[in-house]
């Protein structure tokens, strides 16, 4: 054990030379098969994807038979020098956390600083930028403060309240303040600008054009303009993710806008379109076909021979100038796969780009005398063994807020009564997609309240005469307040004062186009489902 010990004592200096003078002993040949091997042990290994060097029991130098006193300071010894050579190496993985300083945000007169969701140092694009919204840095990290402290108070309140309890459904005296006093500031919101302020919008729009966003102060109450600005920073935080992550980088492979008949729209979020494509910027689509190009010139040479002028399928309804055409995805493959990749430019949720076979596709369109112009679609499984009666929905942004998404949720009803089935959409709904659904039950329900005489109602009746699922009629009536937890029992409560509500709108609507005709409809179930 002595002799041991004074072997490892001698041989400490020596270890510790021939690490730090590992590069020259890894290239001279002259020395003894135990040197190399101690040489070996201190190179560097190769680079994890994590940016560290790996580390096992297969470093360490074995043939020494010191290695068990001088394991551990050696491997120290090596791990520091490891240390040394990689300090001058770039990390592999904070290749999209680290900013690029050589982008600029294309604000004119902006220097990047700053971030409109107040949680950043810096930001390359537009829905970033907070001088584009007319706001400072210091200002958006105040209202980041501010937004906080509010979202910890409704955390907080949510965690009080049952939210899922049917007999906690009347609002509480806080509520009803609140309620209150934003009917209160909601008041003057359509009193107009005035004469000052008029001259002022302009005299903003004409000094910056479109470099700067509309001033937006007074033009609605502060309440509405709040939440706006409360959506405009949690957009800007989730593009700001997708950046951090890699799916889109600083404005080079997302497209920015498309060209798509006589519109030029602009788009929402990141689709898979090949890169060749998607770096460029724009897109130019055949708005019937939906074949998508570089250019132009290509896309001009491209309508003189196109052929297609409506989509392909067959024909299922038509009333005036709507029309809805079924295509089946697997005899349409290239049709179907362009439209997901046209909606992905839409959607935020939307998944299925390329397996579009196991799906039936419904396009509403709008004819004139150049053709049917694709309005919107929806698509559902062929084969659905939850009864979902729509897999993905999406109206275009020129037609939005006129009644064609209403539409489409209606004609998809449709289906399911001619199938005899309750359905329900598939879940999750974008935004647009949720506000849409639960304007058409709120809709439904009260239609079907109006007309209804008995005394007792039954939920299961509702869901066999409108075909929609008996969990959407409970939350719609729970929204509504028309259900109500008494004696061991659930009531629902036909309140006179939202039918009303309903059916003065529905007078002041008129007899509009914007509804679907059963009597219009030439279609049979397919085969199978």
């Amino acid at each position: 054990e002595q002799t041991n010990s004074s072997e490892s004592d001698g041989n400490m200096p020596k270890r510790q030379r021939l690490t730090r003078a590992s590069t020259r002993l890894s290239q001279s040949s002259q020395d003894t098969p135990d040197l190399k091997r101690a040489a070996d042990h201190d190179e560097s290994p190769p680079l994890t994807p994590t940016g560290n060097a790996p580390s096992s029991e297969s470093e360490l130098d074995i043939s020494s038979p010191n290695a068990s006193h001088d394991e551990s300071q050696s491997k120290d010894q090596a791990n520091r020098d490891s240390d040394k050579d990689l300090s001058h190496r770039p990390k592999r993985r904070r290749c999209h956390e680290t900013y690029n300083f050589n982008m600029k945000c294309p604000t004119p007169g902006c220097n990047s600083l700053g971030h409109l969701t107040g949680k950043h140092e810096r930001h390359f694009a537009i829905s970033g930028c907070p001088l584009y919204h007319n706001l400072s840095a210091d200002e958006c990290k105040v209202k980041a403060v501010s937004r906080e402290k509010q979202e910890e108070e409704m955390k907080t309140q949510d965690e009080g309240n049952s939210r899922h309890a049917t007999r906690h459904q009347t609002p509480t005296p806080k509520q009803s303040r609140y309620k209150e006093q934003v009917a209160e500031m909601r008041k003057g919101r359509n009193s107009g600008l005035q004469k000052e302020q008029k001259e002022k919008h302009m005299e903003h729009r004409q000094t910056y054009g479109n470099t700067r966003e509309p001033l937006l102060e007074n033009i609605t109450s502060d309440y509405d303009l709040e939440l706006f600005r409360k959506a405009q920073a949690r957009a800007s935080e989730d593009l700001e993710k997708l950046r951090i992550q890699g799916q889109i980088t600083e404005g080079s492979n997302m497209i920015k806008t498309i060209v798509f008949g006589r519109y030029e729209l602009d788009t929402w979020y990141h689709s898979p379109y090949p890169e060749e494509y998607a770096r460029l910027g724009r897109l130019y689509v055949c708005e019937f076909c939906l074949k998508y190009m570089k250019s132009q010139t290509i896309l001009r040479r491209h309508m003189a021979k196109c052929v297609w002028k409506h989509p392909p399928g067959d024909e299922v309804y038509r009333k005036g100038s709507i029309s809805v055409f079924e295509v089946d995805g697997k005899k349409n493959k290239i049709y179907c796969q362009n439209l997901c990749l046209l909606a992905k430019l839409f959607l935020d949720h939307k998944t299925l780009y390329y397996d579009v076979e196991p799906f039936l596709f419904y396009v509403m369109t709008e004819a004139d005398n150049t053709g049917c112009h694709l309005v919107g679609y929806f698509s559902k499984e062929k084969n659905s063994f939850l009864n979902y009666n729509v897999s993905c929905i999406l109206t275009m942004p020129q037609y939005m807020r006129q009644g064609f998404g209403k539409m489409l949720i209606d004609f998809s009803y449709l289906l399911s009564k001619v199938e005899e089935k309750v359905g329900s959409p598939e879940r999750p709904l974008s935004d647009l997609g949720l506000i849409s659904y639960r304007s058409y039950w709120k809709e439904v329900l009260l239609r079907y309240m109006h007309n209804f005489q008995g005394k007792e109602i039954s939920i299961k009746e509702i869901s066999q005469e409108t075909a929609v699922n008996p969990v959407d009629i409970v939350s719609t009536l729970q929204s509504l307040q028309m259900l109500k937890y008494w004696k061991g029992k659930h009531l629902v409560l036909k309140r006179q004062d939202l039918i009303d509500e309903w059916k003065a709108k529905e007078i002041k609507r008129g007899n509009s186009n914007k509804t679907i005709d059963p009597s219009s409809l030439k279609w049979t179930p397919p085969k199978g489902t």
